[in-house]
């Protein structure tokens, strides 16, 4: 069996492939060839436990995450876990990958495709609301996704990021890419064309300020249950459309229910993301204005991300043979 730890995914993971595979799967999503049951999840405390299984086409596979949102106290990450891909014909283990880097990479490569399909293409600056994983990879793949010149970042700790944004430097590795720490929101969401929050906040993370967030491409990639919430009210009155995965992301992330119960939000508003991709509507056109996308993930996204990985790793000899 191969493993591929986090030095393994970082040495065969190309940014953009991995943002034209989330690509695919959302075609996958919208063609229906896919078996992908609710993700059951644990919780105690503040501890969470997710089972995320998978079936495509040619294979199939199955993560297992850890959330603890109190590891941040820790120094550490709050998503941890394994990828296990297993062959499609027998049910053999084939490959385990480091799940904490997998989900890392898939997560901003769906922020990524968001900000590919949702911004305007001439942006130059993004804003990173959260200096923890998620929006380290938010800010890589927005690199990759448009010519960005200026990376803001704000974490509400208000710890100092000198060596966070050192690291985010050299993973973007672009001299001409400027990062600064920002000593409020409000400055982040005044430089910033594009806006990536990744927090795990139980009350909205931006200003509730239209004229402040009018403009915007608004990528949220935190909330991840009912009562957690990064995005304000004043979204919804700018907003001609809300996109996002699929429909259990409605009950499951607060930055949808809440607003929906309340009446700010109304179905006919939602837009799933594989049928805007296969619509061809005017990228320009919709990009001009406020835009929003709210992701929760899925298992699909998964399973085609370590596809992908595992297939260019054997492909380069990355990673190590496990005998069972």
């Amino acid at each position: 069996m191969l493993f591929l730890n986090k030095r393994d995914i970082e040495k065969t993971v190309d940014l953009n492939e991995m943002m034209d595979t989330i690509e695919e799967a959302y075609r996958i999503y919208g063609s229906g060839k896919y078996y992908m049951p609710p993700r059951p999840s644990v919780e105690y405390k503040s501890k969470t436990l997710l089972y995320m299984p998978c079936f495509v086409e040619d294979a199939f596979g199955t993560k297992i995450l850890t959330v603890f949102p109190d590891n941040a106290d820790l120094g550490l990450p709050a998503i941890d876990g394994l990828m296990l891909m297993n062959d499609y014909e027998t049910g053999k283990p084939l490959a385990m990958l480091d799940g904490q880097t997998v989900t890392a990479y898939r997560t901003g490569a769906v922020g990524g495709v968001g900000i590919r399909h949702l911004s305007r293409k001439d942006c130059h600056t993004v804003g990173i609301v959260g200096a923890g994983v998620q929006g380290f990879y938010q800010a890589l793949y927005a690199c990759a996704a448009r010519d960005i010149k200026n990376v803001y970042i704000y974490t509400h700790s208000g710890r100092n990021l000198t060596e966070y944004i050192e690291r985010l430097k050299k993973a973007i590795a672009d001299p001409c890419v400027e990062i600064e720490q920002v000593p409020n929101v409000e400055e982040l969401v005044k430089k910033s064309e594009i806006i990536c929050t990744a927090t795990t906040a139980s009350a909205p993370v931006l200003p509730d300020d239209k004229e402040l967030l009018k403009g915007k491409c608004i990528i949220a990639i935190g909330s991840y249950k009912p009562d957690m919430r990064e995005i304000p009210d004043a979204i919804f009155e700018l907003v001609d459309a809300v996109y996002t995965e699929l429909p259990y992301a409605c009950e499951e992330s607060g930055d949808l229910s809440q607003p929906l119960e309340s009446g700010l939000l109304s179905m006919d508003k939602v837009k799933f993301m594989d049928e805007y991709l296969a619509s061809h509507e005017d990228e320009d056109k919709i990009a001009s204005g406020t835009t929003y996308f709210k992701s929760v993930g899925m298992g699909l996204f998964d399973v085609c991300a370590a596809r992908k990985l595992v297939q260019d790793a054997m492909a380069k000899g990355i990673g190590q043979s496990i005998e069972m």
